[in-house]
């Protein structure tokens, strides 16, 4: 399964519904984490919060290839986009084991292929080096096999990019 999260407008979303079998909107409509831990412990893979993204963990626990586009913020995603990976933590249990010689939680869902992140907006050299790493160290976390990060300063570019 192809999944998309982005934190562009609805006809951005709209546009590449084609090449992906889901799209998630970052549109900020949704509750922040609360930090209960309900999704790895009282409701596994579910989120306790009955809104939009109550299901994110599913949904990403079952991507195969995760695309994700989103404005740089100071070498990291944007709040919205993050708001949602901080959701999905109940892709993974509480319990750990070792990934890549590093301590991280058990998959729920097993591996997946890519995490992909196209980064649009200025972007400097130093929180190039930085998304990388955040990459790389995201996909390892939630089990996917390769990580990569594009830098688009031209936000026209973005969809012809995201196929």
């Amino acid at each position: 399964m192809r999944i998309l999260i982005h934190d562009r407008n609805e006809e951005f979303g709209q546009a590449l519904k084609e090449k992906y079998d889901r799209i998630i909107r970052a549109d900020g409509k949704y509750a922040p984490c609360q930090g209960c831990f309900h999704c790895w412990t009282k409701h596994p893979a579910a989120c306790g919060m009955k809104d939009s993204l109550h299901e994110i963990c599913r949904v990403i626990g079952q991507a195969d290839d995760l695309v994700i586009v989103t404005e740089n913020w100071y070498g990291g995603y944007s709040p919205a986009v993050k708001n949602i990976l901080d959701r999905s933590i109940g892709t993974s249990t509480p319990m750990s084991t070792y990934r890549a010689g590093e301590m991280h939680h058990t998959l729920r869902y097993g591996r997946h292929s890519s995490w992909s992140v196209l980064v649009y907006g200025e972007t400097a050299e130093n929180e190039k080096k930085t998304w990388k790493l955040l990459a790389e160290k995201n996909a390892i976390n939630d089990g996917f096999r390769s990580s990569e990060v594009s830098f688009i300063p031209d936000t026209e570019e973005l969809e012809a990019r995201a196929q």
